[in-house]
């Protein structure tokens, strides 16, 4: 077998297993709620004989192992449940928040990827100047606050005071793609701030590691152009810091969207997981914290791919 493809299997049976392990705690946080969670849905005023025949019906009393078991089981088979709060199918409800945090993230991502690596580029070429000093001072102050206090600055600005974008991000199912873009911005725009210092620092440092190196300071020798050093010599090089850097920033667009997405009353699975808590609509919650739970692992696990298929010495152990 190929060293790759082995090194995808192993990938993928720890990530198989790390999701298990999520799971298992997912579970047993939700059981160490404090409250019946069948006198919560069903109120004080509910008689003890509904509240047992509730109980029944969600298999509350059964232990605590075989209610994972048949929860795992059914998400095996792509089965979720049912949902508290309304008796829908539970895959039907996330199927268009998870579209519209997916929306999110590619938004925030196309726009923020070209930046950081473009700016980082810049500021390991220019390393040391006005440039390079500006950049840096205005990336690390986008990340050194909150999302919540970007997100309320931002919607200060652009919103109430200059008019320029809504500060809700809702959007009807027949919205198109231009206002969908125009009423996202701002979430989009509060990532983008959030994300892009993280990479831009990594791409500025693994380019500057790299122009000490003696083959880069031959192709100085020979005459190449800045451009050409950077872009030929330099970047191939520095491309697996800097895709395990982005696919990790790219994992926090998706996972982490539910303090933006709840500030902007984005229709997202973040503000659909928030609503789920207060309406202690629990298999919607875990459902919800599973599915960020792979998409990281998944992200994660193609950022090792794709570091190692760039740079194949990452495949052997010294």
């Amino acid at each position: 077998m190929h060293p790759l493809a082995r090194m995808i299997l192993h990938r993928l049976a720890l990530g198989l297993l790390t999701l298990f392990a999520i799971s298992l705690f997912i579970f047993m946080a939700i059981e160490l709620l404090p409250g019946d969670l069948a006198e919560e849905v069903l109120g004080q005023s509910a008689t003890p004989e509904t509240v047992a025949a509730f109980r029944r019906d969600l298999g509350l009393d059964q232990p605590a192992y075989v209610r994972y078991l048949d929860w795992l089981g059914g998400i095996v088979r792509g089965d979720f449940g049912q949902s508290l709060a309304n008796n829908r199918p539970i895959s039907d409800l996330l199927a268009a928040p998870l579209g519209n945090t997916l929306f999110l993230a590619v938004y925030a991502a196309v726009i923020s990827v070209p930046l950081a690596v473009g700016l980082g580029l810049l500021a390991a070429l220019y390393r040391g100047s006005w440039f390079d000093r500006g950049v840096n001072i205005f990336t690390l102050s986008s990340i050194s606050f909150p999302e919540y206090f970007v997100a309320y600055i931002l919607m200060l600005f652009l919103s109430i005071r200059w008019g320029i974008f809504p500060s809700i991000s809702d959007f009807g199912s027949s919205a198109g793609l231009g206002e969908m873009l125009y009423r996202t911005f701002l979430p989009a725009l509060t990532l983008v701030l959030v994300v892009t210092a993280h990479m831009m620092r990594m791409t500025r440092a693994a380019i500057i590691n790299l122009l000490a190196q003696p083959y880069i300071e031959l192709a100085w020798l020979k005459g190449a152009s800045p451009l050409r050093v950077i872009l030929r010599h330099a970047l191939p090089n520095a491309l697996a810091p800097i895709i395990n850097v982005v696919a990790l920033n790219l994992a926090y667009l998706i996972t982490g969207v539910v303090i933006v997405e709840v500030v902007f009353v984005y229709p997202g699975l973040g503000q659909l997981m928030v609503d789920s808590v207060a309406k202690r609509d629990i298999p919607v919650v875990q459902a919800s914290c599973l599915i960020f739970a792979s998409i990281y692992i998944l992200l994660n696990l193609g950022a090792d791919v794709l570091a190692i298929a760039t740079n194949p010495r990452l495949m052997h152990r010294k």
